[in-house]
């Protein structure tokens, strides 16, 4: 009698990684790498020319000659900054997008750098505030209060929503927009000083100013990591939020702290600067999809690699001068956001 003999069990080979999971992986590997290199050559390169070698040995030897103090005392913590202030520009625009579920929005809408700008007003024309230290705590203050305003605007007695959010945010940014130029240009001294810091720079910013805005940007940057799962609840839409167990409000109210933190502080310390909270997160999502969690993630990435490149540029564009990094965002930021519009359409988050 003959019996059927099943054919031996063949090991299967593993699923292929999927694309986007590849694509993300490029990404992560791409993004790390480009923050690597921009950070090489912050400390490598700057106005005044270095030999490499010089640079290497004064790096791990301080021997106190004037190379040595230029890498350790102007180049690292101009480097640090940059590093902390793109992180925190990236970030702050991700959880800016999430909120109002808009891919074009970032944090300049809710008002922060208009209440940083208002505090640095306030501090020059009527406080007679001239050091850089003294400009951080009114900007921060400014920042923070004119986001309390806004979302208070924003909810008027309701539920604060994305559309109420930015409303309030643009209206509140023309009243002081207006009354800040009001001031300044009855005070033409004070106009002087405030122009510095307007245009957005990393130059004379020392440990002593990233020492003041370290806590601020520690705190809100782990807070907006810890904001992915809700962002991706509040992506679904209130009602499926609260189907979900997540807090719209609540949501919403933590998403405004974070980025009155990061972008208050970056702005107290550094001025406006433009083009990074807009189009970073709009790469991170073309490189790893909806999901928030790694959107934020790559964000904190990306941001760093760009901000540190771009103020490099404004080292070497113009030596022995230089071009300050808020400016050099400006004029790269236009060309690549257009690009990257043009590889996908923009639509609702």
């Amino acid at each position: 009698m003959l019996t059927a003999v099943s054919p031996a069990p063949t090991e299967t080979a593993p699923p292929p990684r999927s694309a986007p999971r590849r694509r993300a992986t490029v990404g992560v590997a791409a993004a790390a790498g480009l923050l690597l290199a921009a950070v090489v050559l912050s400390v490598a390169v700057g106005t005044r020319w270095i030999d490499p070698a010089t640079v290497w040995h004064v790096l791990w030897h301080p021997d106190g000659s004037q190379e040595s103090a230029i890498v350790h005392d102007v180049r690292i913590p101009r480097t640090l900054l940059a590093v902390a202030v793109g992180a925190a520009l990236g970030l702050a625009g991700a959880v800016m997008q999430a909120l109002t579920r808009n891919p074009l929005a970032e944090p300049g809408l809710l008002g922060v750098n208009t209440g940083a700008a208002t505090g640095v007003v306030v501090a020059i024309a009527f406080v007679g505030t001239n050091s850089l230290g003294g400009y951080v705590w009114f900007a921060f203050a400014g920042a923070g209060l004119l986001s309390v305003a806004v979302f208070v605007l924003g909810g008027a007695g309701r539920v604060p929503t994305p559309d109420r959010l930015v409303l309030a945010g643009v209206a509140v940014d023309a009243v002081l927009s207006m009354l800040i130029w009001t001031v300044l240009m009855t005070r033409p001294d004070s106009f002087l000083r405030y122009r510095h810091w307007d245009v957005g720079s990393l130059t004379d910013r020392g440990y002593d100013v990233l020492g003041q805005v370290a806590p601020f940007l520690v705190l809100g940057i782990a807070a907006a990591l810890l904001l992915g799962r809700g962002l991706n609840a509040l992506a679904l839409g209130d009602d499926a939020a609260k189907a979900v167990g997540a807090r719209p409000g609540r949501i919403r109210l933590a998403g405004m702290v974070v980025v009155t933190l990061l972008c208050g502080a970056v702005t107290a310390a550094v001025g406006p600067i433009a083009f990074l909270g807009l189009a970073v997160p709009f790469a991170a999502r073309l490189l790893v999809g909806a999901d928030n969690r790694a959107i934020l993630a790559m964000s904190m990435l990306i941001g760093p690699g760009i901000f540190v490149i771009a103020d490099v540029l404004g080292r070497v564009v113009v030596a022995p001068s230089e071009l300050q990094v808020g400016i050099v965002t400006a004029v790269i930021g236009g060309p690549v956001f257009i690009a990257l519009c043009r590889r996908r359409r923009v639509g609702v988050l």
